[in-house]
Formats: C-alpha cells, sequence, structure tokens
C-alpha cells in the first residue's frame, strides 16, 4: 500500500502540470515521447536482456498500453475538458480495472463492487461540476485512457506477480511506452510545437523522472502486493489528493463540505474492502481445508 499511495501524491501534481503548462503549449505526442524517453534511460542499466522473449513482448505491449495509447487519449482530452473534469472523468478506472482484471482471471467478486461502487460516488462528490453536451468528446477520450490504464494494469498484475525482481525488467515496459509515442509523434506530432523556455523543459523532466520514471514504477510494483480490488480504488484515491494539491499551489478553490463527504465514502470503501479481502481469504482457506 505504501507504494501506492507515494505515487499518488507524485501523480496529484501531474493533472495540473499538464493542464496548465504543457496541453496547448507543448505537442502532446512529443510531451508523451519525452517522458517515456525519461522514464526508459532510467531503467535501462537494469534490464534484463536474459528475459523470455514472451515475457518482453508481454512487458512491452503493458508499458505501450498503459503509459503510451493511454497518454495519448489523455492529453488529447485536456483539449476538451477543464482540469476538473478531467479528474472527474477519471472517476470509472476501478470499474475497468476490476472487470477486466475479473474477466481475465475468471473470478468475479460481486462484494467487491460495493466498495469500488462507493469509491466512485464519494469521488464523484468530490468533483461534480456541471458539463455541456460539446464535452462529449473529451469524456469519450478520458474514457478510452481510463479503459487503457485498468487494462493494463489488470494485464501487468497477472502476468508479473511470479517475477522476483521487477526493477530489472521494467525497462521494457517503458521501451513499449517508446515505440507507441515514438510512432505517433512521428506520424500525427507537430514539429513547431516543441518546448520554448525553460518552464516546459523542468515540466516535462518532472513527468518523465518523477511522474513517469519512478511514479509508473511504484505503482506497478505496489499493485503485486494488494487485491485487484484495493487496487482498482486506490486509482480514485488520487482525486481528493490532486484537489488539495491544486488549492495550494495553484489557489483553485475547493468545497470542503463535498471534501469531506467524498473523502469519508472513499476511506469507508478502502476499509469495506479490507473486510471482503478476507472474507474471500476465508473462502478459499475452507474449501482447501475441506
Amino acid at each position: 500500500m505504501a507504494n501506492l499511495w507515494v505515487t499518488t501524491f507524485i501523480w496529484a501534481f501531474s493533472f495540473p502540470l499538464i493542464g496548465y503548462y504543457i496541453v496547448g503549449v507543448v505537442d502532446n505526442y512529443f510531451a508523451i515521447l519525452f517522458r517515456s524517453c525519461i522514464a526508459f534511460l532510467i531503467f535501462l542499466p537494469f534490464l534484463n536482456l536474459k528475459l523470455k522473449f514472451d515475457l518482453k513482448l508481454k512487458l512491452i505491449t503493458i508499458g505501450g498500453l498503459q503509459i503510451g495509447l493511454m497518454s495519448i487519449f489523455y492529453y488529447h482530452s485536456f483539449l476538451y475538458l477543464s482540469v476538473s473534469e478531467v479528474a472527474l472523468f477519471t472517476i470509472f478506472t476501478p470499474f475497468y480495472l476490476s472487470l477486466i482484471y475479473d474477466l481475465i482471471s475468471c473470478k468475479f467478486k460481486k462484494l467487491y463492487l460495493i466498495s469500488i461502487t462507493l469509491c466512485i460516488i464519494g469521488a464523484f462528490i468530490i468533483k461534480f461540476e456541471s458539463w455541456s453536451l460539446s464535452s462529449l468528446y473529451g469524456f469519450i477520450l478520458v474514457q478510452m485512457a481510463n479503459i487503457c490504464f485498468g487494462a493494463a494494469q489488470a494485464f501487468y498484475k497477472l502476468t508479473c506477480k511470479n517475477l522476483k525482481d521487477n526493477r530489472s525488467n521494467f525497462g521494457y515496459f517503458y521501451l513499449g511506452a517508446v515505440l507507441v509515442s515514438g510512432v505517433s509523434f512521428i506520424l500525427f506530432g507537430n514539429f513547431t510545437m516543441l518546448p520554448q523556455n525553460l518552464q516546459n523543459w523542468v515540466v516535462l523532466l518532472y513527468l518523465g523522472v518523477v511522474a513517469s520514471g519512478f511514479g509508473y514504477y511504484l505503482w506497478s510494483s505496489g499493485s503485486l502486493m494488494v487485491d485487484s480490488g484495493t487496487l482498482a480504488i486506490m486509482n480514485n484515491a488520487i482525486i481528493p489528493i490532486a484537489i488539495l494539491v491544486n488549492a495550494i499551489f495553484w489557489g483553485v478553490d475547493f468545497d470542503m463540505y463535498k471534501m469531506t463527504i467524498g473523502g469519508f465514502l472513499i476511506v469507508l470503501a478502502l476499509f469495506l474492502q479490507s473486510k471482503f479481502e478476507t472474507f474471500y481469504k476465508n473462502q478459499i482457506n475452507f474449501k482447501y481445508n475441506t
């Protein structure tokens, strides 16, 4: 859980940084490619060249999906939505993650729907704002990003649960992101919208080194240590943290009443999730012992 919480605080800065300093200023495809390359270079010295080819391919595919393709949808959604709306529409990620994980593992756990629904309601209360039908395209983009992110987490958890040294294998994850973002930049990138000042480069370095390099590694490593339901809920824990970051560093107001109610529901969801996990583990032990 510690890895997931640390990453939550790291990623809380990504929403405003991308929305205020990157989108519309720096080409989206270049921004994604740059942060992917930086993250790949960080883990390149640890790369395990002896890893089985099929596992290499799986990790490359997961990275291309979770960082490359997800980021393309995510960055472009800021062109149609505000930072707050993008944050709001990410609340559906837990449903996608849990559903895809259960479908792949053929173990559907009904009780998890209760805690995940509570978490989504809490996040919705915190970040609900009115939006027009013109935002529908942005909403669809965010949902595509959510599906990519949720599916990649599910695939990574199932693929790497028995790996002992994730650090030496994680370079392939970022290699997938580099390949997808590199091809996208070559085909669709605007070469006239490269970073123009120090501020742009500093933000991109933060996104590459901290948010991507360490963030995705900590999150993915943490995902292997928790139940799929807890992982799904933690995807929404970032929303109240991101709001506090927005308020403290960018002076964006928030509704304390909504924050209190929504935050309580998210904490309650995590508490119930721990109880549900214990219940399912006891069921497995009971069947095994009988």
